[in-house]
């Protein structure tokens, strides 16, 4: 068999086995039809194959990550609210600005006027900046439509990020993201809706991988969230959740309860919601990049996740109120020096993580059959991807053993 390509006399970080970042110096890995076909020291190498290889690098020593998987983002969205960055430093807290008709529904306004084609042109260049961060897999959300044909819009758009720049793009319904105006005093009449209307329509339209919702105090209660997840589990979907951002309203707990696969932000977690989620085998995704925008003083409890066993996530959240952060590599450092994950956990949360926060068992790491998604860093050492802050350390990145230009 002819590999397609073979990459020679790089450092793996495989995240493979126990060892410090499944670490592999002077090694190979070979892809074939999209998989990864052999890996090894470059000892080992087979001389017969590596001859017949069809497209060969020496990478000289360069660092080899998967490519790097951003598993939770709002990335498709009208307009932006940078004058809301004004007003909280100005002394408006998140809360104020939403109950006021910001937040949320301001954004819903915008997305609700664009076209699918307007959304496109916005959306693309944000997807392209997380390409150029060495992203190769992101899940995108709908929520700022909160009605059949802007929820459509959205996730019609997600897909075609995916088909236009060659990543993996996996959608979350998040029908209960914020309540529209229309329904502001009938609140059981629009969960009925997201129950009985949207969520079936836009599965059935195969736009939906996984469904979502924000339990919260300015969101949705966990009774109403609980009537999402049951339609779900009819509609053999799998579960996530905001949960625990801003208070505790056992989200968590209830993610876990239908086998969820996230719990997302998590700052007001409880040591019972974290039993739970051990429990359950559902994984914590940490968003530093709202934490630091909205200036957070409160750390989710990463000691007492780490003490139970709970796989850890990161993510951008990438979102135009709360996190508009384009760069995943950024947050796993501000998952360093925020929450003072690792630098090996933070990169395990942007990879292996991060692929079983999307319940997808093909990527997050360098093993044999794997999706061939590469990324060759301008960096010898792992450490050094949380290490440096900003700046462009992505040297090349194959998606399924293909060469893309990765530029933003």
């Amino acid at each position: 068999m002819n590999w397609d390509l073979l990459l020679t006399h790089a450092s793996l970080a495989t995240f493979v086995g126990e060892a410090s970042y499944g670490l592999i110096t002077d090694a190979a890995i070979a892809c074939q039809d999209g998989r990864i076909a052999w890996i090894g020291a470059m000892r080992d190498l087979p001389a017969a194959s590596a001859a017949a290889a069809l497209e060969v690098h020496n990478l000289e020593g360069a660092l080899v990550t998967p490519g790097l998987i951003d598993c939770h983002t709002h990335l498709v969205f009208g307009g932006d609210r940078a004058q809301e960055f004004d007003l909280r430093l100005n002394g408006a807290s998140y809360e104020d600005i939403a109950r006021a008709g910001g937040g949320i529904v301001s954004t819903v306004r915008a997305t609700r006027h664009a076209s699918e084609d307007e959304l496109l042109a916005q959306s693309l260049p944000r997807a392209r900046a997380l390409l150029a961060d060495g992203v190769t897999t992101l899940e995108i959300k709908s929520g700022y439509g909160l009605e059949l044909e802007a929820e459509r819009r959205m996730l019609r758009v997600a897909r075609r990020i995916g088909e236009t720049l060659g990543v993996h793009v996996q959608t979350s319904f998040l029908g209960l993201h914020a309540l529209p105006p229309e329904y502001k005093d009938r609140r059981d009449d629009y969960v009925a809706l997201v129950c009985n209307a949207l969520l079936p329509v836009l599965a059935n339209e195969g736009l939906v991988d996984a469904v979502d919702a924000f339990c919260e105090g300015i969101g949705f209660t966990r009774a109403e969230t609980q009537r999402v997840f049951e339609h779900a589990r009819q509609l053999g979907l799998r579960v996530k959740l905001h949960a625990e951002q801003l208070s505790d309203l056992d989200g968590a707990a209830l993610v876990a309860e239908f086998g969820g696969l996230s719990a997302d932000h998590l700052e007001y977690l409880s040591d019972a919601g974290i039993q739970a989620m051990a429990r359950a085998g559902t994984v914590a995704v940490l968003l530093p990049g709202a934490f630091y925008a909205l200036r957070e003083t409160k750390l989710p409890p990463v000691d007492a996740l780490r003490s139970h066993g709970v796989a850890m996530a990161i993510a951008t959240d990438c979102n135009p109120g709360t996190s508009p952060l384009l760069s995943l590599r950024l947050a796993a450092n501000m998952a360093c020096t925020l929450f003072r994950l690792t630098p090996e956990e933070a990169l395990r949360g942007v990879t292996v993580n991060a692929a079983r926060a999307l319940n997808l068992s093909d990527r997050g790491t360098l093993a044999v059959g794997k999706r061939a998604d590469l990324v060759a860093w301008q960096v010898r050492q792992p450490a050094e991807l949380c290490y440096w802050v900003g700046g462009g350390l992505v040297r090349q990145v194959w998606l399924g053993g293909v060469a893309v230009n990765a530029a933003a």
